[in-house]
């Protein structure tokens, strides 16, 4: 076949970006209609009170999209459209405030932005205790704080904000966590790199191979960080890229943990109670009798009834020394048969036992 002959069998570029200025077209069509049922969905839910933002029918949604698809999209990028269609849908129902853990440009703030989407207030905390109190005091109507890492394990100040605050738990989503170096010198003129202790031990052998002899500066948080870097010469930050797009500093090397799947869940803290979706996470708290046996008696509960646990925990309960408050997270609705029977088994061995919350899962890495 000749040059020519080929030429004449490539697809014509202009009708092609012609069909696409059609789609857009009815794209937006469509996705105002959508918005149209939208606006008479928020009326229904402040006529009867219902709650603006549902995490099981969230999770319906979200599923339909998917399993609708045939491709070639990729799924992360169905969902990431879909999540901020519906976070318009709560600005166009009722704008909802979101706590995080701040400042600006910090993971949190990124898994903030990728579950709730851009069109939602998004409120910076200095604290992990702080995001709770927002929502337990209705100055936030929910409220993200991460839980736990695959790398570093659980987040004891979360914990112990839920323990405290009897905080109550609707929501749950994974988070990828990629830690960039960033600075405003070239490599050969960082003297000094600055990150929260977490974010730096995540990246130790980056450090050593590539920065060896640089001061080590630890920060109360990556953003804080990324702050001190850009107003520091020959100083970088170690953190989530949001915020050196945000504050101004540039990305030297991405993805420099240890391990690649570096993954952190968050927990969205909201008073509501979701409806089983078959495809639920319940987290539990609770402390033992002071007798022998008691945690055993516990596990064996959740292990009799066919309950699985997914993650356990230990925190000083700070009522008397050597006690201590527990949580586990199990697989299942509080609400599913075999979960209501191990949880009221398990109290019989408690000196107390709350339910945080029952929710979907998360099923994918936002």
């Amino acid at each position: 076949m000749s040059d020519e002959d080929a030429r004449d069998q490539r697809p014509d570029l202009d009708h092609l970006r012609s069909l696409i200025d059609d789609l857009d077209r009815r794209l937006v069509d469509l996705l105002n209609e959508r918005a149209r049922v939208v606006v008479d969905v928020g009326r229904a839910k402040h006529g009867d009170g219902t709650p603006i933002y549902a995490p099981d029918r969230e999770s319906a949604v979200l599923g339909r999209v998917l399993a609708a698809s045939d491709g070639p999209l990729p799924e992360r990028t169905l969902e990431g459209i879909w999540r901020e269609l519906m976070s318009g849908s709560f600005r166009l129902e009722r704008p909802l405030r979101i706590g995080y853990l701040g400042p600006e440009g910090s993971f949190s703030h990124l898994a903030s932005l990728r579950h709730f989407g851009s069109s939602t207030e998004l409120a910076p905390m200095t604290a992990i205790r702080s995001v709770v109190e927002e929502v337990m005091h209705d100055r936030a109507d929910y409220g993200l704080v991460p839980y736990e890492n695959s790398i570093g394990g659980s987040i004891t100040e979360t914990l112990d904000a839920i323990a405290e605050l009897d905080a109550p738990v609707c929501a749950e989503s994974m988070v990828a966590i990629d830690q960039s170096l960033m600075a405003n010198c070239p490599t050969e003129d960082i003297r000094a790199v600055a990150s929260k202790p977490e974010a730096l031990s995540q990246c130790g052998r980056f450090l050593a191979a590539n920065l060896p002899h640089v001061e080590i500066i630890e920060t109360t948080s990556t953003s804080a960080a990324v702050i001190r870097a850009a107003g520091a010469a020959k100083t970088a930050a170690i953190g989530c890229r949001l915020g050196g797009e945000i504050h101004g500093v540039k990305v030297v090397f991405d993805r420099i943990q240890d391990r690649r799947e570096n993954i952190t869940r968050f927990l969205v803290i909201g008073r509501q109670s979701p409806d089983p979706t078959g495809n639920d996470r319940t987290t539990v708290q609770f402390q033992t009798m002071n007798r022998p046996g008691a945690l055993v008696d516990v596990l064996a509960s959740f292990r009799d009834a066919g309950v699985n646990l997914t993650h356990i925990d230990k925190r000083p309960s700070r009522m008397d020394n050597w006690q201590y408050t527990f949580f586990i997270d199990l697989e299942g609705h509080r609400t599913d048969p075999a979960v209501a029977t191990a949880i009221e088994d398990a109290r019989a061995h408690c000196a107390s036992l709350h339910v945080r919350g029952s929710y979907p899962r998360a099923t994918r890495i936002l």
